[in-house]
């Protein structure tokens, strides 16, 4: 079946279940803090206050309680974060205590592993938009990549970003963990060519952390117009502002108020 049936099928089911909610009619697009990347960016206006809008404020624990949501929205306010990023379970929740506050929700699909199908990952996406989800982080089929398999690559992500489009933009999870240095390159070509917003280093979940180089390698790899998202073991100003100074538009981060206050954070 061609993506683009695939898609419009799966939408249709899940439409007919969310007859009653009016939150896909409303859904516009978000690019939530995205900054345009330039070239040699100066440390010294690389402040707390101006990294606050290109994070996510992240909570993707599975032990995550409502209490614990609820408390990351009311930070996300306060700092003016880009986004909260958490499990698809909380977006509805999310959605409700960060009404017309301008900060985004950001939830993942196809997490951690991407080995899920095409099928579900679009029907992750598409009842993730419906509940309210603003930005969609999808995690690349990692196997199939590695098999030399760049085809269905490609697919997997046209079809998260097709039965997005129009309502939040696309981030595609890497896990450089995971890739070799061609691998990388080959998974953030893949991205761009299927219509993607953003390239994403990690889930959080896997080996490794975000890295200066790892960024400075997709961003040569993207070009200046999409967005990079650092993620994981980013927990002070320090690393972020070299991430950012690599290229990197977003930060993934659970110590989000560590980092823009000059603090030393210890989570995701």
């Amino acid at each position: 079946m061609q993506i683009e049936a695939l898609v419009e099928q799966i939408t249709n089911q899940i439409m007919q279940q969310l007859t009653n909610k009016q939150e896909l009619k409303e859904a516009k697009p978000v690019v939530s803090g995205n900054v345009t990347y330039k070239e040699g960016s100066s440390s010294n206006i690389i402040t707390g206050p101006s990294v606050a809008r290109m994070i996510d404020h992240t909570l993707l624990k599975p032990e995550a309680s409502k209490d614990q949501i609820v408390k990351l929205c009311e930070e996300a306010k306060e700092h003016k974060f880009a986004t909260v990023c958490v499990n698809p379970y909380w977006v509805q929740t999310a959605a409700k205590e960060l009404k017309g506050s301008g900060v985004g929700i950001t939830t993942v699909v196809g997490f951690p592993l991407g080995a899920t199908s095409t099928f579900v990952k679009i029907a992750e996406t598409r009842d993730a938009i419906a509940n309210g989800a603003t930005e969609i982080d999808m995690v690349i089929n990692v196997g199939a990549l590695k098999s030399g398999d760049f085809e269905t690559v490609k697919k997997d992500i046209e079809g998260v970003v097709l039965a997005a489009k129009g309502h939040a933009p696309v981030k595609v999870i890497i896990e450089t963990g995971l890739l070799e240095i061609e691998e990388k390159k080959k998974a953030c070509i893949l991205a761009k060519m299927a219509g993607a917003d953003f390239v994403k280093t990690s889930t959080g979940f896997g080996p490794g952390c975000a890295t200066a180089e790892d960024i400075k390698l997709m961003r040569e790899a993207v070009g200046p117009d999409m967005g990079v998202k650092a993620s994981a073991c980013v927990r002070d100003l320090d690393t972020a502002r070299k991430l950012i100074q690599a290229g990197a538009t977003r930060i993934g981060a659970s110590s989000s108020i560590a980092i823009i206050t000059g603090g030393q954070g210890t989570g995701y």
